[in-house]
């Protein structure tokens, strides 16, 4: 039986493999140094970046202060293993976005009318509708973008939403309010594509699955910025 530190430690030296492996050309870098640079760029990483350097923290501690090879200073809490061996899961078999946000997609085409679409925001109270002409991917209708028009025209008793179409609408939408991703992106990639946007001042509205990231592609799910408050 295999006690806590031998368990912590195997569980580390895995870890510090993987993530040497994932820093180009710096097979000599550091723990803590490898974790630094790769929470900018892996999602996952960044998820866990105070965790890892807790937890390097405590294997030198474990590792410099043994007495001898079969006493530990330090034996790690049962949920210190459970979380670091969660982190080497994650690391090797992240949670991909399908089939976590597989879902049936409302969708409608440039020509349809507003009253169409707000017919389904009653309905379903759903805010986040992609856009096509055909096959090609024109935009994403929400909430906010449809109050802009609105209050564009305000100053009309009735607002003709029968003869409004959805390509009217869009005019009055932000741009570049959502992001593509692939079927096979790791939940917490797509995580840190929200906090980036943020951090630079600026906000997804969705992020829209398809199986190979191309707009084109039908389209298998989306992620809301209310879908990612929800992950653990």
């Amino acid at each position: 039986m295999y006690s806590n530190s031998e368990k912590f430690i195997t569980t580390f030296t895995r870890i510090e493999k993987i993530l040497k492996s994932l820093v180009y050309n710096r097979k000599d870098i550091g723990f803590a140094r490898a974790v630094k640079l790769l929470s900018q760029v892996n999602g996952i990483v960044n998820r866990y970046c105070d965790d890892l350097l807790e937890f390097a923290a405590l294997r030198n501690a474990i590792v410099h202060n043994k007495v001898d090879m079969a006493y530990a200073i330090a034996e790690p809490h049962d949920s210190v293993v459970e979380k670091i061996e969660e982190i080497e899961r994650e690391l090797t078999q992240p949670k991909k976005v399908i089939p976590l946000f597989k879902s049936d997609v409302y969708t409608f085409q440039a020509e349809d009318s507003l009253a169409s679409l707000l017919e389904i925001v009653h309905k379903k109270a759903f805010s986040k509708f992609p856009i096509y002409d055909g096959k090609e991917f024109k935009g994403l209708i929400t909430q906010k973008g449809v109050t802009n028009w609105m209050a564009t025209h305000a100053r009309h008793k009735q607002l003709p939403t029968e003869t409004i179409t959805l390509d009217d609408v869009l005019e009055h939408e932000e741009k570049d309010n959502y992001r593509f991703i692939n079927r096979d992106t790791p939940v917490y990639e797509a995580v840190a594509y929200f906090r980036e946007q943020v951090t630079e001042g600026n906000r997804f509205e969705a992020l829209l699955i398809t199986e190979d990231g191309n707009p084109s592609t039908q389209l298998e799910g989306i992620i809301t910025a209310w879908d990612i408050l929800e992950i653990p």
